[in-house]
């Protein structure tokens, strides 16, 4: 019926290049940066492909008040200027557990590691799923750095 988007979440070291997008915040400024990450092997859905996509508890607003709440600005990058919005990917699980963090489009180390930070401590989402079944799904989530 539907086919897993992801065989194999395959994620080793790799170049981040710089995030272009028109709806970027005209604020911001993003570099590249390196991001060790491990190798994975699991059926991972798409979110276009599930029926009920996975959700955070309370809703896309509840999810903006825990990272505008969880969000520590890494002290030398907030001195240095430096702003900008790493773009994670993870699965949301079965249970609605977050697991396979990274980051697919970085700005800076210390902010790259924040907003996995951020992501890891998330609390169990609404699962995702497929003909009423649970399903893990993969997901992106953008976490914006602003003075």
């Amino acid at each position: 019926m539907f086919k897993p988007l992801l065989k194999f979440i395959s994620l080793s070291f790799f170049a981040i290049s710089p995030l272009v997008s028109g709806a970027q915040n005209p604020e911001t400024r993003l570099m590249s940066a390196v991001i060790p990450t491990t190798r994975v092997a699991i059926d991972v859905y798409d979110c276009e492909s599930v029926d009920v996509r996975p959700s955070f508890p309370g809703g896309d607003t509840e999810m903006l008040k825990f990272i505008n709440k969880e969000r520590r600005y890494p002290s030398q990058a907030y001195h240095r200027g430096i702003e900008g919005r790493v773009l994670c990917s993870f699965v949301v699980n079965k249970d609605g557990s977050i697991s396979h963090v990274s980051v697919i489009k970085g700005v800076e180390e210390s902010l790259n590691r924040e907003a996995v930070r951020i992501v890891s401590n998330m609390p169990a989402w609404d699962a995702g799923q497929i003909d009423e079944t649970p399903v893990p799904v993969y997901y992106i989530l953008p976490i914006s750095f602003r003075k």
